[in-house]
């Protein structure tokens, strides 16, 4: 990664030269820019790059604009300064290539959710949520928020897709740890959001029982079933029916060791 020069992806795009930020140029520029990053240092062809930004029925002028949109960004980096350190778009003769650069914030939220994965893996739920939330903090809005393409539309999907199974399993590890109060407020907000996300539902229902409050997480078994039967034609899954059954039936084993001892 480039000394100095930060780029992040995880929010819209943005690059950093110490604390102040490097215009990047028009928004089909930056979204050239943030494709090629993605590529983490191997080479993007002409027609590659063209159709990861204009999609399969690009102008007819769109290898000029990327040519032009290659060159602001020269331009960009050459005024951010730095010196040997400074990110460099090459051509390597098979495409275009951005040298000296990585996109820091996603190394980041890798290192921090692999230091997580090795703690939760060694019992230690506490230092393991505490790393999953920094990770969380990262996020300053969508992927490559506000940026066009079908690249990149792909990529924020699937980064959306990535977010939520780590806060799912970060929100799984505080209910093992007898948050469940804390968890409750936050897990309504997410399954508001994402109410056909049955992972979520499923540890709403978890902390709603073990606040002692069986029969909200009925409700929200039978509201999940609505939405579901509403917009997919189906019934809940497995997991979903199984926990919603041990609910019904006063399962001890869903309360926390804590609350059997007493």
């Amino acid at each position: 990664m480039a000394e100095g020069l930060r780029f992040e992806l995880l929010g819209p795009l943005r690059a950093l030269r110490g604390g102040d930020e490097v215009p990047l140029g028009p928004p089909r520029q930056q979204a050239v820019l943030a494709v090629l990053l993605l590529q983490e240092g191997r080479p993007m062809s002409y027609d590659a790059l063209v159709s990861a930004v204009w999609g399969g029925e690009p102008p007819s002028h769109a290898r000029n604009l990327a040519q032009k949109y290659v060159s602001g960004l020269r331009r960009a980096f050459a005024a951010a300064g730095g010196g040997g350190s400074s990110p460099e778009l090459v051509w390597t003769g098979s495409g275009y290539r951005i040298e000296n650069a990585g996109i820091d914030d996603l190394a980041e939220r890798r290192t921090l959710l692999r230091e997580a994965l090795s703690a939760r893996e060694s019992g230690d739920l506490r230092r393991a949520g505490a790393l999953a939330r920094q990770a969380e903090e990262l996020w300053r809005g969508e992927f490559a928020e506000g940026l066009a393409g079908p690249y990149l539309d792909g990529e924020r999907r699937r980064w959306a897709e990535k977010r939520l199974m780590v806060l799912e399993t970060r929100l799984e590890g505080d209910l093992e740890l007898g948050r469940y109060r804390e968890c409750v407020h936050e897990l309504a907000r997410q399954v508001a959001r994402h109410p056909l996300r049955e992972r979520l539902v499923g540890l709403s229902m978890l902390a709603l029982y073990r606040c002692g409050r069986p029969a909200e997480a009925l409700a929200a078994y039978e509201e999940a079933r609505r939405q579901l039967m509403d917009e997919r034609g189906a019934e809940p899954g497995p997991a979903l029916r199984e926990l919603h059954a041990r609910i019904v039936r006063q399962d001890p084993s869903l309360l926390p060791e804590s609350a059997l001892a007493s």
